[in-house]
């Protein structure tokens, strides 16, 4: 245990309040500086090299120190370096790379418009949808269905949206108006002896019956991400959105799509929305907007929406939402040479290149007695850590921390989400350094087991 902690760590701790941090922790053993990155590593302040196998967070998919977003975002800030779109104000990127949204997103999208975070996408998804239906006269359909165990983020209403208990916990979280169905994850979830058709089929009738109960007509989007990110990256069964896309038309009930992790050709695809099979009404789109060099999230949302809602602000005289820094010359100027770059080097080609090799890694790695199940879908995965013949330890959280800490000692940066260790490397990632990325995983597997087994957590 470090109980010496660096100028930094000391500066560190004095100054920030750390996101998903124990503080009291972090007070006693410090913060991991980084001080650098190039391609798909990172370098702490002492010089030590890391492969980051979480892109940051979900977000780097160009890695690190790409110089044409660099140059692009040095252009933009020398000829526009702040503009808004308040007003009727508008500035040219804004322009270019909501036509480019607009092209790659599923579905009919019509409108962009900007946030700076997913969280914020999200908590805008829910005003368009109460805006949208007072617009068009059904002032009582405003509830939205969430899933447990779904992430949409953190302020108040996407943190309500968001299914995991930390999120809520004395936050006097979730607000009225939130519901939550059901995870779509047949290993944990399935009943015994239930198939996967057959799990499928009994969340949409437990999604039926969630309508039915709280009234159809007060129920106005359900919300969900292709493939589950921080709740665990859970991949839904095969025609899970076919099996619930037509309970939502029947109902009228809009489905967003939070592509915040998904998108920008994280699973094969442009969009994860097209490798699970989903139609969605509207898009929430951040992270790799950018390949995370600026802050800037994106909704779009299909012309029935965006009409309803522009035609309501002609009545009322103004759409009164925005933010400051929506849209931002500098984040939409890197977003517009993020996706040029995608097209160019053809990342959704080399993700399908690569991705089976991740996903041979982590049956690999599935095959220790400390792995539960491994799961994948695309250039994303986990692995969930559970004793042999129960579901999970009875501290939770305390052995995904242990192997986390394990794998950074060896140089592989992986995320632990409670038990659960998440991978999402940048996606410029090749074969050879997925290889390094795992290389030090059974011996850190190995010794978390033992570790595990001198604390008690396993018999």
């Amino acid at each position: 245990m470090n109980t010496i902690l660096t100028n930094m760590q000391q500066r560190d701790a004095e100054a920030l309040l750390h996101p998903y941090t124990n503080a009291v922790d972090l007070r006693e053993n410090g913060a991991h500086i980084i001080a650098s990155g190039k391609g798909v590593r990172v370098f702490d302040d002492a010089g030590k090299s890391y492969i980051e196998g979480m892109a940051g967070l979900w977000c780097c998919g160009l890695g690190f120190s790409d110089p044409e977003l660099i140059d692009a975002a040095k252009e933009q800030m020398d000829k526009l370096p702040y503009y808004h779109l308040f007003g009727g104000r508008s500035h040219e990127p804004a322009m270019e790379l909501a036509e480019m949204i607009k092209e790659k997103a599923p579905g009919n999208m019509a409108r962009v418009i900007y946030q700076s975070s997913g969280s914020e996408a999200n908590d805008t998804q829910i005003k368009l949808v109460w805006y949208y239906n007072n617009a068009i006269g059904r002032p009582e359909k405003k509830k939205i269905i969430s899933r447990i165990k779904g992430y949409h983020g953190v302020t108040i209403v996407s943190g309500s949206l968001t299914g995991l208990p930390y999120n809520h916990r004395d936050f006097d979280l979730p607000v009225d108006r939130i519901l939550h169905t059901t995870t779509p994850h047949h290993w944990k979830e399935g009943k015994p002896g239930e198939s996967e058709a057959e799990f499928v089929a009994r969340l949409a009738t437990d999604l039926e019956a969630l309508i039915e109960r709280e009234g159809p007509e007060t129920v106005a989007a359900f919300i969900a991400e292709p493939v589950m990110g921080a709740g665990g990256v859970i991949v839904p069964p095969e025609g899970y959105f076919a099996a619930i896309e037509p309970i939502l038309s029947r109902y009228d009930i809009l489905l967003i799509d939070d592509e915040v992790i998904t998108g920008f050709g994280r699973t094969g695809n442009w969009f994860g929305a097209e490798t699970l099979g989903m139609n969605p009404t509207s898009v929430s789109m951040a992270k790799q907007l950018t390949g995370g060099y600026a802050p800037l999230s994106a909704v779009a949302i299909n012309r029935e929406v965006a009409e309803a809602i522009e035609a309501n602000t002609g009545k009322i005289g103004t759409f009164g939402h925005g933010f400051t820094y929506g849209g931002h010359p500098l984040g939409c100027a890197v977003g517009i040479k993020a996706l040029q770059i995608y097209e160019t080097r053809n990342i959704v080609g080399h993700v399908r290149d690569v991705s089976p090799a991740l996903h041979r890694l982590l049956r690999k790695a599935e095959e220790h007695p400390l792995v539960g199940e491994a799961r994948m879908c695309g250039l994303m995965g986990c692995l969930e850590l559970a004793p042999e013949g129960r579901n999970g330890f009875e501290a939770p959280g305390k052995v995904g921390a242990y192997l986390s800490a394990e794998l950074l000692k060896r140089g592989s940066i992986m995320r632990a989400l409670g038990d659960i260790i998440a991978v999402c490397p940048p996606m410029i990632i090749t074969e050879d350094e997925l290889e390094e990325l795992f290389a030090p995983m059974e011996a850190a597997l190995d010794a978390t087991l033992n570790w595990a087994k001198e604390e008690g957590h396993l018999s």
